[in-house]
């Protein structure tokens, strides 16, 4: 192989290592990834399941307002606006 045919391997190899999951940390050594999997293990833990949804818009930018305004996760606020609806 030539020297640019390696210049331009060694390229890929860099771009796909910066593409990856976890790529915005890319250089540093603290940062944590978890992968999907890992992820999906946790929440099994936590008793979560997914659970996919289609609502309106204006719904769902309330929701998001609330959240932030909260300062809490968007599955949080979802739950507990579920659970108080249930509720009631």
């Amino acid at each position: 192989m030539k020297k640019t045919g390696m210049a331009k391997s060694d390229a890929k190899k860099l771009m796909g290592k910066m593409a990856a999951p976890g790529g915005a940390g890319f250089g540093s050594d603290n940062v944590v990834v978890v992968d999907r999997r890992e992820q999906r293990k946790r929440d099994q833990a936590l008793g979560l399941i997914p659970f996919a949804v289609k609502l309106n818009s204006d719904l769902v930018q309330q929701l998001q307002a609330l959240a932030k305004e909260r300062g809490l996760d968007l599955n949080e606020v979802t739950a507990e606006v579920l659970i108080k609806g249930l509720k009631a």
